[in-house]
């Protein structure tokens, strides 16, 4: 049976290979992780599925069910990172790939001035196209995070946090985003991730993030 699970995990893998841009080396896509981990999942389950002599074949369907299902959420979160990459070049908004989620780091220097909740008018237009976007991918929650450095109160930090949080959430639904799809939250100062004791620290740490979750 085992030579079995290495078949379809071995398939999944080598179907789902790609090239990287900068180093022109192959690698595994989230595509194939996702295919991998749903191809065993899926013979496993196919084989506890089957009677004794029928095990093989139940585990060749169920690792191919596995697969499709397993790559087909990576593939499509594949296909969602590259278009965003490609609409935020240059507009400041990182764009961090952690397995299956797409995370949009926005600073706060780009997106607030400094004591506001209200969006900059002039990054209306990269929200819009960001709405744009997950209009197209609607498959994805959309988890909405505000995060403060340590200047100030906690109290003040964490209100300030959550209303920032709660303005990018409004402009994406005026763009059309379908509110259930939208949660809000701030954290205030809580999670830094660089050192407050720096100017440029503090700076990192005002950010407003955008998780996209598949569901």
């Amino acid at each position: 049976m085992k030579p079995l699970l290495l078949l379809c995990l071995s398939v999944a893998l080598v179907a789902c290979m790609s090239t990287d841009p900068y180093t022109g080396e192959q690698e595994v896509s989230n595509t194939a992780k996702g295919a991998g981990i749903g191809a065993v999942t899926g013979a496993l389950i196919g084989m506890a599925a089957s009677s004794k002599s029928d095990r093989g074949k139940g585990a060749l369907i169920g690792a191919a069910g596995g697969a499709a299902i397993g790559g087909g959420v990576g593939f499509y979160m594949d296909k969602q990172e590259a278009a965003l990459r490609a609409k935020l070049e240059g507009t400041g908004v990182r764009v961090v790939r952690e397995g299956d989620n797409i995370r949009l780091v926005m600073p706060g220097n780009v997106t607030f001035a400094v004591d506001r909740d209200e969006v900059r008018a002039e990054f209306y237009q990269t929200l819009e196209s960001v709405a744009l976007l997950l209009k197209e991918y609607d498959k994805t929650n959309i988890r909405i995070a505000g995060h403060t450095d340590s200047d100030g109160s906690d109290s003040y930090n964490q209100t300030l946090s959550e209303q920032r949080a709660a303005s990018v959430g409004q402009l994406l639904i005026s763009y059309g985003i379908m509110s259930g799809r939208v949660f809000t939250t701030g954290y205030g100062e809580r999670y830094p991730v660089a050192s407050n004791d720096t100017a440029e620290g503090r700076q990192a740490n005002r950010r407003v993030e955008l998780e996209l979750l598949p569901f």
